[in-house]
């Protein structure tokens, strides 16, 4: 039980420190949708969505209201549309993310996840359909979001998804030049991918979930920031190891918060409820910015030397305290670092403070990986690959799972601004240091065999 003292203190940040529910996401299984008929198969998509998601929104509303804790995003994951719609052609599958893109829509939705294929050890027919389908379908839709699993720690890196992966990113970009690349914003390419992530562009309902389930993901950078400063103003003296703690009390009371709400919003519609994910989601808005820890912990901005320990303390920390609160914690749980969505990262990018190669060190100890990162749009196809490829191996060697968001955006070089609107913000483009010089390594292809770290049993 939370003390009267605590209970004032999350008031607290519900009311000044930018407190919420950052995500509650309802992951629907369309399995039991499969049909070779595209019309019939696309109609009982639409109506499972429509049947079971319709009322997320008003729900999430009405419960943010009682508690006085918003609920920023609704959002619904699907299962492996790869699977789900394996028997259809590219062409076809356009047409099935264009009906995710109208249910979420019609069900008043943020964003809808699932539009995914898992292919770390091969492909099947379903697979590369949806991935050359990704262009097209990332394009003419506002709502849907993709993800492709290109490695695994147990099956190594499958070069020749990650070198197709490349390829389809560029078209993306293309296809969106005048939004600058947005298109981009809506690919993920992972390692160990989670089956239960609530974030976007992530999110999917994995085989082993249930029908219907509600993850929800938790937010609090300004929390935490907060907490930092006060605990500094009051003693300058403090340690790292005290400062650890601190930032560990505060995820636990976030992770309580989350849980509170995911839960209620289960009970509600009736399904079961799934993970909190406890991953600190920044924002563009200012006081909600993961960058701003690294400052109130006296670094000048993130980038500098001491960021990766620093990133360390801060993920470990949040996630002893996530852990302490809730008995089902999974999806990311971390720290996201996006170039984007992040004001002060976005601000260290143009001030030089990071580059490509500091965010891929900083990626080895933290949630996701190469998030929103604006890269110029004359970057080749086979550099990307070759970045997502690093990537990649960060999280294959470690166990752990890395994703890789790139965004060349098309017609602008290093140093300029890429604009993506809402959520995705905006981004100072990054170099990308020895551009071309990586295109025979990933022409090889084939799979980068598991490393030993995978025989475990």
């Amino acid at each position: 039980m939370l003390s009267d003292r605590e209970i004032l203190s999350t008031l607290e940040m519900l009311k000044n420190e930018h407190l919420d529910v950052r995500t509650v996401t309802l992951g629907i299984s369309l399995m039991d949708c499969i049909s070779h008929d595209l019309e019939r198969f696309r109609e009982q998509v639409r109506t499972k969505i429509r049947a079971l998601a319709g009322s997320l929104v008003p729900v999430c509303n009405e419960i943010g209201d009682k508690y006085g804790i918003p609920v920023v995003n609704k959002r619904i994951a699907v299962s492996p549309i790869s699977l789900a719609g394996a028997s259809f052609s590219s062409a076809e599958l356009v047409k099935v993310a264009q009906t995710l893109d109208e249910a979420a829509a019609e069900v008043s939705v943020d964003f809808i996840g699932g539009y995914t294929a898992l292919v770390e050890k091969g492909f099947s027919r379903g697979d590369l359909a949806l991935i050359e389908a990704l262009p097209e379908a990332l394009s003419t839709t506002g709502r849907v979001c993709a993800s492709v699993n290109v490695a695994s720690t147990r099956a190594g890196i499958n070069m020749d998804a990650v070198n197709l992966m490349g390829r389809m990113i560029k078209s993306a970009a293309e296809m969106t030049a005048e939004a600058d690349g947005v298109a981009c914003a809506k690919i993920c390419v992972f390692a160990n991918i989670p089956q239960d992530i609530p974030f976007m562009a992530g999110a999917y309902l994995g085989v082993g979930e249930p029908d219907t389930v509600i993850n929800v993901g938790v937010s609090g950078p300004g929390v935490v920031k907060k907490a930092i400063d006060r605990a500094l103003a009051a003693n300058p003296c403090l340690t790292l190891g005290q400062l650890s703690d601190l930032i560990k009390k505060t995820a636990f009371k976030v992770t309580s918060v989350g849980e509170l709400i995911g839960r209620e919003v289960a009970e509600r519609l009736e399904v079961p409820f799934g993970i909190v994910d406890l991953s600190l989601a920044p924002t563009p808005n200012v006081g909600d910015s993961v960058g701003e820890i690294f400052q109130s912990l006296g670094l000048i901005g993130i980038g500098v030397p001491g960021s990766t320990a620093l990133l360390a303390l801060l993920n470990d920390a949040v996630k002893k305290g996530g852990a302490f609160a809730s008995c089902y914690v999974g999806g990311l749980s971390g720290a996201f670092i996006p170039l984007s969505e992040d004001l002060h990262i976005s601000e260290a990018a143009r001030k030089g403070y990071l580059c490509l190669e500091k965010l891929e060190a900083m990626t080895s100890v933290c949630s996701v990986g190469l998030d929103m990162i604006a890269i110029p749009g004359d970057t080749s196809a086979g550099t990307i690959a070759a970045i997502i490829a690093d990537e990649m191996a960060i999280g294959v060697m470690n166990k752990k799972t890395t994703a890789a968001r790139l965004i060349p955006v098309p017609r602008k070089k290093a140093g300029e601004k890429a604009f993506f609107g809402g959520l995705l913000g905006e981004a100072t483009i990054i170099p990308v240091q020895n551009s071309g010089g990586s295109e025979n390594f990933v022409r090889l292809g084939g799979r980068i065999p598991a490393p030993i770290q995978s025989l475990v049993n």
